[in-house]
């Protein structure tokens, strides 16, 4: 059975309460990004640095989808949400919350191939992984 687009997004959100890795969520590929409300990030090393620092840095995660829209083809999926995060910061015990606004695109994950007696076969499951990822807090134009 083929995993979802939007399984993987929720499978995301969940990690993220959890503290579990995050990076195997993203593209292996230097042309992977992530924006995030202080940071861009281009390449996957520097997409999955950062990503293991702020597991490290950080506990006590909510993250509440609002109005998750996801929308998948044969080779692109893409998805945007409305997320409300909080999150405690393990040092210093500081409380950060944000409303966000989170979008991006997801493709499948490269073909993985069995060495068999008949020969090399492409995995039937791909697993969909985050090409691009933006998250944002609304602010108001004064």
């Amino acid at each position: 059975m083929v995993e979802a687009a939007e399984t993987v997004v929720r499978d995301y959100y969940e990690a993220l309460r959890e503290g579990d890795p995050l990076a195997p969520y993203f593209l292996e590929d230097d042309s992977t990004v992530k924006f995030g409300i202080e940071e861009s990030l281009f390449g996957y090393d520097e997409v999955a640095d950062a990503l293991r620092s702020q597991t490290e840095t950080t506990m006590d995660w909510t993250v509440t989808s609002g109005r998750l829209v996801v929308e998948e083809r044969d080779s692109a999926a893409w998805f945007a949400d409305e997320v409300r995060m909080a999150w405690t910061d393990a040092e210093s015990g500081d409380e950060r919350e944000f409303e966000s606004r989170w979008s991006g695109t997801l493709v499948p994950s490269p073909a993985r191939t069995d060495a068999s007696a008949d020969g090399p076969t492409a995995d039937p499951d791909p697993h969909w992984r985050f090409a691009t990822m933006h998250v944002s807090t609304p602010r108001r134009l004064e």
